[in-house]
């Protein structure tokens, strides 16, 4: 396992890009390169930053206020009487906990909930509410491996459920005249067979 896996796999994969990458793999990359403190994760908390410390070399550090402040955990709930069913904090989940349609309230999945907080600024009536769920408990206190682990399944399953089609392979696509000529000799056959 490269170093950036082993990285990935001790960060807490709330996916809440306060770290400033676009997820938890992004900022693994970067640290495994050199090209990101170890101590940007909010969510991992002084203990992430440790565990990172021990794997990499690199010294300990405290957190980097301006990526925010290690804090108890909390869960997204969703005011249901002000909810207008725009959708738009469906798609800013990263991990799918939040079900709903166009026009239809929403609702959360406690259980697929991280945490991260992205649905709040997209919500355009203000229904989406933060709920403390692990008390004073904070970083890796408050969360455990097996919901990182969790979170981390749901969100590459979104991510593969949002990735535009695979185009095909331009070495099995067949040229425009020699599709031309294969219709050309499939209507020479069916005249040949329909005049017998």
């Amino acid at each position: 396992m490269n170093l950036s896996h082993q990285i990935l796999a001790i960060l807490p994969q709330t996916q809440c890009t306060r770290c400033g990458f676009p997820d938890c793999a992004a900022y693994a990359q970067a640290i495994a390169l050199n090209q990101a403190d170890i101590n940007q994760c909010p969510p991992g908390g002084q203990e992430g930053i440790k565990r990172i410390a021990a794997l990499t070399g690199r010294p300990e550090a405290a957190l980097n206020p301006l990526n925010g402040a290690e804090a108890p955990r909390s869960l997204a709930w969703i005011d249901e009487a002000w909810c207008i069913g725009c959708t738009l904090c469906i798609a800013a989940c990263p991990t799918d906990a939040i079900i709903g349609s166009n026009k239809q309230m929403h609702t959360i999945i406690e259980n697929a909930c991280t945490g991260c907080e992205l649905c709040l600024p997209v919500c355009p009536v203000d229904c989406i509410l933060l709920e403390n769920v692990s008390e004073n408990h904070t970083g890796w206190q408050a969360w455990s491996q097996e919901l990182a682990d969790q979170a981390s399944e749901r969100y590459k399953k979104k991510q593969m459920r949002m990735a535009p089609p695979h185009q095909a392979d331009p070495r099995n696509e067949i040229s425009s005249a020699a599709k031309q000529s294969a219709v050309k000799a499939a209507l020479a056959k069916a005249k040949t067979l329909t005049k017998r």
